[in-house]
């Protein structure tokens, strides 16, 4: 390799300092942990936010164009379903309610759920049972609750487990388990969609969502069209998801906190590790300057120092993931509501500001070094 050797005497210069080089590492490892730790955080609301979309798994959502989030649903009229149904482009169409209630224990004391209430015919959308049997839902006040993180806020039901709900009494016949927990903290139940609007108070519409499933993907924007002609929108399971992202971006204070903190963590790196760095170069002029004398150029002293830049800051990325990792891992198994998940998304946002570090580090040093004449390092 061409520049192999100035390339290992910066390294040797780098790691024989060690209180610098720890300096080094501790700033960036510490700016990584924190701007992971956030947008980590973030991507775990985020996934538990569309969590209902996820486990339902439709293909298309019809909805009221003011709806933000899966939880606030507007109910649509009767006649909507049955107009959708015979659109162009639809194989088949059915009713979705989510509500929410409160249920009477067996202990007597009350808990808040999401009801959600599955086309009684089809059950599309049913989450994959642990206990049970999925046709006993048919059977008089069954209900199934899903096991995940709020599972023991209902006192760790079993199958045969009695509730209240509403005055109705409810049975738990299944325990299932879906893809994503909820961000609401509340546990779920599922059950058929006439015993959900039966149970629940309701408005003078019931329907929560449409669920289409196209023909084919040409369908869908023909399918939009038409649905969009009745005052209504339709959106792909990715389309709605886009937009509750959206909605907890930039329409609550979480996104906007979350790009504050990361903000604030990246100037904490920035300013250890850029002037840790900057004293580092400081402290060995002399040595650069040696290097120019015995015909180091200028372009080789700019490589060794964006090596060493590099270096360090990939170094410190590697342990500031491994930390943040190690950290989501411990909390996520004695907490499960824990909603932290690493993405690609926020690996590649910290991965750009420890490059952007290392780069606005790396200049000021070089601009430092190139003006080092070494008659005046001699001469001192």
């Amino acid at each position: 390799m061409k520049y192999s050797g100035i390339m290992r005497i910066g390294f040797k210069l780098l790691v024989n300092d060690k209180a610098k080089f720890t300096a080094l590492l501790i700033g960036i490892t510490f700016a990584v942990f924190l701007m992971m730790q956030m947008t980590a955080m973030f991507a775990g609301i985020l996934n538990r936010a569309y969590s209902t979309v996820t486990n339902i798994g439709a293909s298309m959502w019809v909805m009221d164009p003011a709806v933000n989030t899966a939880a606030s649903a507007i109910p649509l009229p009767d006649y909507l379903l049955d107009a959708v149904r015979s659109m162009d482009g639809v194989s088949y169409a059915v009713p979705l309610f989510i509500g929410g209630a409160l249920v009477k224990l067996e202990s007597g004391t009350y808990q808040a759920v999401t009801v959600v209430g599955l086309d009684d015919t089809s059950l599309f959308g049913r989450p994959e049972l642990e206990q049970g049997k999925i046709e006993d839902i048919y059977a008089d006040n069954s209900f199934f609750v899903v096991d995940d993180a709020e599972f023991d806020k209902l006192e760790n039901p079993k199958v045969g487990t009695q509730f209240e709900l509403n005055d109705f009494r409810g049975v738990i016949v299944g325990i299932a388990k879906v893809a994503s927990n909820g961000l609401n903290g509340v546990p779920t139940l599922y059950t058929t969609y006439y015993r959900a609007i039966q149970y629940l108070p309701t408005m003078r519409f019931t329907i929560s969502y449409v669920l289409v499933q196209p023909k084919s993907d040409a369908d869908v924007a023909g399918i939009k069209q038409q649905v969009a002609k009745l005052g209504y929108v339709a959106f792909t399971k990715d389309e709605f998801n886009s937009q509750i992202a959206d909605y907890y971006t930039y329409k609550t204070g979480i996104g906007t906190n979350i790009l504050l903190m990361t903000v604030i963590s990246f100037l904490v790196g920035l300013s250890i590790s850029g002037q840790t760095f900057y004293s580092f170069i400081l402290e060995n002029l002399e040595k650069f300057g040696a290097l120019k004398a015995i015909g180091a150029k200028g372009r080789e002293l700019v490589y060794m120092i964006l090596f060493m830049a590099t270096f360090t800051a990939l170094t410190g990325f590697g342990l500031g993931i491994g930390l943040v990792t190690l950290m989501i891992t411990i909390t996520r198994a004695r907490l499960p509501n824990y909603a932290a998940i690493i993405t690609f998304w926020n690996l590649g946002l910290a991965f750009g500001m420890v490059v952007l570090i290392a780069a606005i580090s790396s200049y000021f040093g070089v601009r430092r070094v190139l003006k080092i004449e070494p008659f005046d390092i001699f001469r001192g």
